[in-house]
């Protein structure tokens, strides 16, 4: 049985039946975890796909 460590709720999902790099989903929070070892089963927390801030571009809206 596997537990969230987002929000403690009991992850509920077939453990003999999951496969390598499927998505598990957390019923309460919403938050994700794929299947990184199916014996023992592991999860790895999958981060949202984000962006780089450093690579924001500004323009001022007055140049020309």
């Amino acid at each position: 049985m596997q537990v969230c460590p987002e929000c403690e709720n009991t992850l509920t999902f077939a453990e003999d039946e999951v496969e390598e790099g499927e998505v598990v989903l957390c019923e309460e929070c919403g938050a994700e975890y794929e299947v990184v070892n199916t014996d023992p089963v592991e999860l790895s927390k999958v981060e949202e796909a984000g962006y780089d801030e450093s690579a924001i571009v500004f323009h001022d809206e007055e140049e020309e």
